[in-house]
């Protein structure tokens, strides 16, 4: 297997949080998780299929894109849209099966699993407004 060269970092105001929901919603597996000397979790491992994400959390002041949205009108501009704006893809063998537990977990659903010329697809945002595209390509 070869090394995962590109490795995704996204922030959270509550990293804890997002990687429980992360494991939960869409899959993923904790693999470790670091804590500073006042006991918030700071960085947490999240790993699928051999594949790593880090989730973290940079400071108190950090808002996700959500948040960031309510008091800024250029972002709120961003997030109208169903694209993936500052996202990931995460290609995986089952897109319907994973937007069902995506649905029932409670993720913002912003397009329906639909196929293209390259793979199935659907796009979503996870509790904090990152957004995510979970994909299958075609003949898998």
């Amino acid at each position: 297997m070869t090394e995962q060269r590109v490795i995704p970092m996204l922030a959270y105001e509550d990293a804890s949080l997002a990687a429980d929901w992360i494991t939960k919603v869409f899959g993923f597996r904790e693999a470790e998780r670091f804590h500073d000397s006042l006991g918030t979790v700071t960085d947490v491992v999240l790993e699928l299929d051999g594949a790593t994400v880090l989730v973290g959390h940079p400071s108190d002041a950090y808002q996700g894109p959500r948040r960031h949205a309510q008091a800024c009108a250029l972002a709120r501009q961003w997030l109208e849209n169903p694209y993936i704006v500052d996202g990931l893809v995460v290609y995986i063998d089952d897109v319907d099966t994973h937007f069902g537990r995506a649905k029932r977990g409670g993720a913002k659903i912003l397009s329906e699993p639909e196929t293209n010329e390259r793979q199935r697809q659907y796009r979503v945002e996870d509790l904090e407004g990152h957004r995510w595209m979970f994909a299958q390509r075609l003949g898998s």
